[in-house]
């Protein structure tokens, strides 16, 4: 099978979901970009918290528990990556940061509709819906992904005048349940700048953007 065929779930690290019509929420990060100590601890912390969870005999409340923590994992990884992070900050080059903004719209409408995304020095958050390839068939996650990631990686390592790994290989990613979250999600993306204190109002940052008004 296609390595890159859609798939409802799929797994590496971290789980993948993606139902079909879903819109999906991705932070994608430079390679390398968090101490191996870090990911290690946050992913036995996740671990723990779900092995908890699974003895929850309740499905609605199990479900209820699971959003609440992967929310919590999220919200200590991207601390992380915006405190912690050990790389080099190559999205912090306006070149740099233009072509992964470039490379985002050029998708719009092609394989998916981008609803929104910032751009910080070591890391992306995008929202985006894919959209149907063929009558009731979805373009993958993972499609999608690998395409963006290759084209960009190339292209920034010309910028930069170095070669090997740009982008760490797994996405963290997560299907929006409903209009509420996807706003929730949205204010958390364009406003990740200004809670990481590189601007005081999101609008100013170049390397944000929001399909609607917030």
């Amino acid at each position: 099978m296609n390595q890159f065929a859609y798939k409802t779930f799929y797994r590496r690290n971290l789980p993948h979901i993606q139902p079909e019509g879903a819109t999906l929420f991705v932070t994608f990060r430079l390679a390398n970009s968090l101490p191996r100590e870090v990911i290690d601890k946050l992913k036995a912390e996740r671990e723990e918290s779900e092995k908890k969870i699974s003895q929850i005999a309740n499905p609605t409340e199990r479900e209820k528990q699971l959003n609440f923590a992967e929310r919590r994992f999220f919200g200590k990884w991207d601390d992380a990556l915006d405190s912690l992070a050990s790389s080099e900050k190559y999205l912090a080059n306006t070149q740099v940061a233009d072509l992964v903004v470039d490379s985002l719209h050029y998708r719009d409408g092609k394989v998916y509709d981008l609803e929104a995304f910032s751009i910080m020095p070591t890391h992306g958050h995008v929202v985006f819906a894919p959209l149907e390839e063929s009558a009731g068939k979805y373009h993958s996650l993972s499609k999608i992904m690998h395409s963006f990631k290759l084209h960009t990686a190339l292209e920034a390592n010309k910028i930069l005048g170095r070669d090997g790994a740009f982008w760490q290989h797994e996405n963290y990613d997560h299907y929006v349940r409903d209009e509420s979250e996807l706003e929730r999600i949205i204010k958390y993306v364009i406003n990740n700048p200004v809670k990481a204190g590189l601007i005081d109002d999101w609008t100013k940052w170049k390397w944000t953007y929001c399909k609607y008004e917030m």
